[in-house]
């Protein structure tokens, strides 16, 4: 009679220490020792922008220069006539971009055109005079928006620095100009207040929607 051949005995599994939880099947590559873990990057969305600010990516210029103007339109502003002198001859002009800069030390700045009547004045002396309008000032302030002789009158008189100072107006500062800066057809204009006084109470002179405005009290308080 044939013998069945020999089956080798098994090797017994090696002993798990106490306390050891189930095994964990190996990680498929292993990585470097101290690398942090791979983090999916996020997705990103075409455009962060609400659906009524999207801008087509190929809008005219054109366009852009109406939409521009129109908003603009749609936002109030104080206006305020500036003045200045240059070799004895006063200069002024209206403006709606007179806004404070800092208030210590004070500080204001104004943008105006390159090609203005007044620029010279500004680019070349030292000291600006601005004027804060009221709403009895309409007639001023075009004045010097569009009028040819803006200081034939008593409505003025030479102050410091011989700079033209308007009578009757809510506010009026003096600065001495520290900054010009040129920038395509126009200049920003940066002055520190030198001396300025504060005239009677009254509603401010507003410019919206391409005419003057008067401002309205609100029904609540802020």
């Amino acid at each position: 009679m044939v013998s069945p051949p020999a089956v080798p005995p098994r090797e017994p599994a090696a002993a798990k220490p106490a306390g050891a939880g189930p095994a964990l099947p190996e990680p498929a590559t292993a990585e470097p020792a101290g690398a942090a873990p791979a983090v999916p990057e996020p997705a990103v969305p075409e455009s962060q922008e609400p659906p009524h600010l999207h801008v087509p990516r190929h809008r005219q210029e054109a366009d852009l220069a109406g939409i521009f103007r129109d908003a603009f339109r749609r936002h109030a502003a104080g206006v305020a006539v500036l003045t200045a002198v240059w070799d004895g001859v006063p200069y002024g002009f209206t403006a709606t971009s007179l806004a404070s800069l800092s208030a210590d030390p004070p500080r204001f700045t104004f943008n105006m055109s390159l090609s203005g009547s007044a620029w010279p004045a500004v680019a070349n002396g030292e000291y600006v005079g601005v004027h804060l309008l009221g709403l009895d000032h309409a007639g001023l302030a075009e004045r010097f928006a569009r009028g040819p002789d803006r200081f034939s009158g008593d409505h003025w008189e030479p102050g410091p620095f011989g700079v033209p100072l308007l009578r009757g107006v809510r506010g009026w500062l003096l600065g001495r100009i520290l900054l010009r800066l040129s920038f395509g057809r126009n200049a920003v204009v940066v002055a520190e207040v030198a001396d300025g006084g504060v005239g009677p109470e009254g509603h401010p002179l507003l410019y919206h929607g391409g005419s003057y405005r008067r401002a309205a009290a609100l029904e609540y308080e802020i």
